[in-house]
């Protein structure tokens, strides 16, 4: 009883602290904190003081973080009753940083992780990281197109369909990583090479600068006009010990890819296909994906519509077809999480609208097998479901997210799904109706 009266009088403190902020200047937090938008005129209060101190007329050092809680359920998590249990578990998500700003030409950023989960039996690399630097670099801004960054961050491309920060699971992604960036007018190029952090549950004690695992990139991003923009890149990956259905080898591909996003006639839409070549093992490879995303807003909400195919392997073939999705959203069809970015093809209507102050989104996604020879892959592209029949269709999935904003500093979101196994999820004895549930409140500062 003490334990709930103390967090509901630390929960007051914190609402009636933000709720004083309201009159302060706003501050726009990013998904990226380095890339807060933080100005403040006259300082009435000693969060203004704390959260942005000016070193001189030109250097500034600014803190900040988030607290994020969620308590999340599942009820037949593998599609079987028989095996599975109905199970809950809570995660805790501390995250703070500090960002200093020197002449407009220096910066360091440092953001330290604390990620833990309690009444979770079968732990994953992304639900517990007791305490780590999720980002700590520095950038050097040449002039204000060119910039060259060195250290560890969270990075984004493109709407994040192969590289993304994980903002999902417990413990985000991290590379270790050199950058050069080029910014003019309606253009951004960047030229990196990447070791992606291999997160550990301690005290820090992730791995870094391990090389068997590695991303080189070059992306292009041009704003032609207002309503038209694309990103050209191409991506080069290399993974040892790599498993696909076909077996396991090293992995070293390259990516191509093509994404067209923008506005034409009240729709918005954002479409991209990749090309994917390179070898495994012995074996040369050849897989592609092409996405479609079109929707349009109406008074009374937005309505829209996504399909993607991504090639799996066929053996009739003599190089692996198997997409590799990267690095994808570690929720790419949902919290949920049970279907990952290869050998698929899906088809997914939505629609989100405002109640009031409550924001609500729906969807549906049907799922089916693109080669029925290959098996069905988590997010994050591990051998989930083998292939041992030929049924193509997997599931219908049904999902929904309430979301409430508080204020600038707080949001409260609950998110359910409900996944229907199709043919071949029953022909693979895994027959049983999935529910998930997951409730999460942030606090942001």
């Amino acid at each position: 009883m003490e334990r709930i009266v103390f967090v509901l009088a630390i929960m007051l403190s914190i609402i009636q602290f933000s709720e004083a902020q309201e009159s302060a200047p706003k501050f726009q937090f990013r998904l990226l904190r380095q890339n807060d938008a933080v100005t403040i005129g006259e300082k009435t209060s000693l969060y203004d003081k704390f959260k942005l101190i000016e070193i001189s007329p030109n250097s500034t050092l600014s803190f900040g973080g988030s607290y994020r809680f969620q308590n999340e359920a599942f009820i037949n998590e593998q599609f079987n009753k028989n095996v599975d249990e109905t199970d809950y578990w809570f995660l805790n998500r501390l995250m703070f940083h500090s960002h200093l700003k020197i002449a407009e030409s220096f910066e360091i950023f440092a953001e330290l992780n604390s990620s833990l989960i309690t009444s979770k039996d079968n732990l994953v690399p992304v639900d517990r990281d007791e305490l780590s630097f999720n980002q700590l670099f520095v950038r050097y801004h040449f002039n204000k197109q060119l910039n060259v960054l060195i250290g560890r961050q969270n990075m984004r491309l493109g709407s994040g369909r192969l590289v993304d920060i994980r903002e999902g699971p417990n413990v985000r992604l991290s590379f270790d990583m050199a950058q050069i960036e080029y910014k003019h007018k309606n253009t951004n190029l960047r030229l990196f090479h990447a070791i992606p952090v291999q997160q550990q549950d301690g005290v820090f004690d992730n791995d870094f600068l391990e090389r068997n695992e590695s991303l080189s990139a070059v992306y292009w991003t041009q704003n032609w006009t207002s309503d038209t923009n694309t990103d050209f890149y191409l991506l080069y990956k290399t993974e040892e010990n790599k498993t696909w259905n076909s077996g396991t080898a090293d992995d070293n591909r390259a990516s191509l890819g093509l994404r067209h996003f923008g506005k034409w006639k009240g729709l918005n839409y954002n479409n991209e296909f990749v090309y994917q070549f390179g070898s495994f093992g012995s074996n040369n490879i050849s897989a592609w994906t092409a996405s479609f995303n079109v929707e349009r807003e109406w008074s009374f909400g937005t309505l829209g519509f996504k399909t993607e195919a991504i090639s799996g392997d066929n053996t009739n073939s003599d190089a692996l077809n198997t997409f590799d999705g990267l690095y994808p959203r570690g929720a790419y069809f949902g919290r949920v999480a049970r279907f990952g970015p290869s050998n698929l093809f899906d088809i997914h209507p939505y629609f989100d609208t405002s109640i009031g102050d409550f924001n609500l989104e729906l969807d549906y996604v049907a799922f089916w097998r693109f080669s029925n020879e290959d098996g069905v892959y988590n997010p994050p592209l591990i051998l989930d479901y083998t292939s041992i029949n030929d049924r193509g269709f997997i599931a219908h999935q049904i999902g929904t997210i309430i979301s409430h904003e508080l204020n600038n500093h707080i949001a409260i979101e609950l998110e359910s799904n409900i996944i229907f196994p199709g043919a071949f999820l029953k022909e693979s004895g895994l027959g049983d109706t999935l529910y998930h549930f997951v409730i999460t409140t942030e606090f942001k500062f």
